[in-house]
This record gives structure tokens, C-alpha cells and sequence, in this order.
């Protein structure tokens, strides 16, 4: 019988089980994708104590190990995908934005990245034929741009429900979870905050489909100023994106991030903004999407890396009931 419980891998005892699920570990698999450092530090256990019950989690959670092309597209199968209530935009991304993936929004302001992330944080809650997945949606915000008044214009917006159903915005509010960030510190630590959050509304009818962090580089950026920090910012980036993947991959949801740009004033050819974050971030994000300002409403979002999609660009409009080609 594979160990369901913290306490039947081997060498958890129930102090140790407890020290775990503090630190956040609350089940086999998350300990599973564990290093053995964050175990030592977790629950005050020895290095080797630590492998042996990494090793007996992996086993058990059957991860780690070589599995074949054949398997691995019959779990691809699970993969969800989102609307962006565009078309064209659904089109760039192969039909929608899609879970297990980190989705990278880069752009200067008013390109439409926050309004991208509250579209998608009630599209989320749709019905499948919808273009939804019946979840619910976590928002990490850095910026204080959240609002709620916002998801009533979209709402608004909304196509007609398939069984005639009047949408409320009242329901679409309940099942969005907002956590201010105050600093870069703050922010990994909310990382784990909904660790615990999804892990307990994991069976009920809403379970989280969708994490938002707008923005995730602003307090890095702000925080680690000058060359001599920037070993340390990458470093402590690096281990908030994974812990981003790994809710995306434990939860089955979709990681939407936002970005911001710095402006490269010796570029004489081509576009002048980058995305800040550097390689890390670029290579971390499964999809990258640059966005920015056309005529009035129009906003271009250009596919700039995705694993298996060709680069392409989408038009869509920002209007006052959400996004619309």
C-alpha cells in the first residue's frame, strides 16, 4: 500500500510529520518535489534523514523516475485550458492559456497586463464549454492593482450562461483569493500561503485553477538595487518562480505572471524595451507573451516563446465590459 500519510514515509515520526506540515509540506507529493536542504531546514532533521525521506515520497508518488512519450501525452491529456475571451488571442496560444505552465505578460504600463489577469481570474470560474474550468483563482498583488470593480464591469460582459443562469458578481468575487504583498519577502511567503489555501479547497467544487502575481519582478526590482545585489535578487527570484511551478504542477493551474520592462537606450535597431528578470525568468516562463499599445483599445500581444507553439501576434481591444477581439 503506497503511504498516503506524512507519517508512513520512512523516518517521519510524528514530530517530524508536524514540523513538515507547518513548513508547508502537507502532502507526499509536494514532499516528493522537495530538495533536501528545505527538508533540513523544514523540520530540523539530518541531511541523509532528509534523502531517505525524499526518496521514499518519490517512490511513493511515483515521480522522478523515466516514464515514456506514450504516458507522458496521456497526462498532457489533463492539461486545461483558459480563455482569454479572444479569438485571435486563444488562437496565438493554440485555444487558450493552459495549466501546469508559467504564462509571462511583459510590457510597458497600460499595455493591458492587469486587465488580462482579472479577465482571466473570472473566466477561470466558467464552465468548461465555456472555455472556463469550474476554479477558483488566487491573486498575488504587489502593486495594489486588484480591484474589484473591475471584475463587475467584466462581468458584465460576460457571453449568456448555457443553462440560462444570470451571473452574479458577488460569485465570481468569492471564489477570487487576494493577498497584498508588501515586499519581495512577503511575496514568497504568500507563495506558500496558497500552497495551503489550494491544498485545503482542493475537493471542494471550486478548487484553484489559476495563480496571479502582478507584478512578480516590482519588489525584486525595487528591493535589490545595483549590480552588487543582483547575484542575490536572481538567486531568490529563481526560488519564488519554481515554487510557482510547482503549485502549477501540484495543482493542476495555470501560473499567470506579469512583468515589467526596462528600456535599453543604446538599441539602435529594433524594439528598445526588455523584460526585467533577466535569463531566469526567460527561462523559467513556459510562454511569454510582450504586449503593447496599438490605436484607442487596441492592444497587440506577440507569442515572443512557447515550447511548441510558432511565434505569431494577436489583436485584441480593452473595452469596459473585458477583453474583446
Amino acid at each position: 500500500m503506497a503511504p498516503k500519510l506524512l507519517e508512513d514515509l520512512p523516518g517521519v515520526g510524528p514530530a517530524t510529520a508536524e514540523k513538515l506540515r507547518e513548513a508547508g509540506f502537507n502532502s507526499v507529493e509536494a514532499i516528493a518535489v522537495a530538495s533536501p536542504g528545505e527538508l533540513v531546514a523544514a523540520a530540523e532533521v539530518g541531511e541523509a534523514t532528509a534523502a531517505k525521506i525524499i526518496a521514499g515520497a518519490r517512490e511513493a508518488a511515483d515521480v522522478g523516475g523515466f516514464e515514456t512519450g506514450d504516458r507522458i501525452l496521456e497526462r498532457r491529456k489533463l492539461v486545461g485550458k483558459v480563455t482569454t475571451s479572444c479569438k485571435s488571442f486563444n488562437e496565438l496560444l493554440g485555444g487558450g492559456m493552459e495549466t501546469q505552465s508559467i504564462v509571462e505578460l511583459y510590457g510597458e504600463f497600460g499595455c493591458g497586463k492587469t486587465q488580462i489577469a482579472h479577465q482571466l481570474a473570472i473566466n477561470v470560474q466558467l464552465p468548461t464549454e465555456m472555455g472556463g474550468l469550474n476554479g477558483s483563482a488566487i491573486i498575488i498583488d504587489t502593486e495594489n492593482t486588484f480591484r474589484p470593480e473591475r471584475i463587475a464591469q467584466m462581468v458584465k460582459g460576460l457571453p449568456p450562461a448555457p443553462d440560462g443562469r444570470v451571473w452574479e458578481t458577488e460569485d465570481f468575487l468569492k471564489n477570487i483569493n487576494v493577498a497584498r504583498a508588501f515586499n519581495s519577502n512577503h511575496q514568497i511567503l504568500l507563495a506558500d500561503s496558497a500552497m495551503d489555501l489550494a491544498e485545503k479547497i482542493k475537493d471542494s467544487e471550486k478548487p484553484v485553477r489559476l495563480l496571479i502575481v502582478d507584478s512578480v519582478t516590482a519588489h525584486f526590482r525595487a528591493e535589490y538595487v545595483g549590480r552588487g545585489t543582483l547575484a542575490d535578487r536572481q538567486q531568490k527570484l529563481n526560488k519564488h518562480l519554481h515554487d510557482l511551478m510547482r503549485f502549477g504542477d501540484l495543482n493542476n493551474a495555470l501560473i499567470l505572471v506579469t512583468n515589467q520592462v526596462m528600456s535599453k537606450p543604446d538599441t539602435f535597431f529594433g524594439d528598445p524595451t526588455k523584460p526585467v528578470g533577466g535569463h531566469v525568468l526567460g527561462h523559467t516562463s513556459t510562454f511569454r507573451l510582450y504586449l503593447r499599445k496599438s490605436k484607442g483599445e487596441k492592444r497587440i500581444a506577440r507569442l515572443v516563446d512557447s515550447p511548441n507553439l510558432p511565434d505569431g501576434e494577436a489583436v485584441f481591444s480593452v473595452t469596459m465590459e473585458g477583453l474583446k477581439d
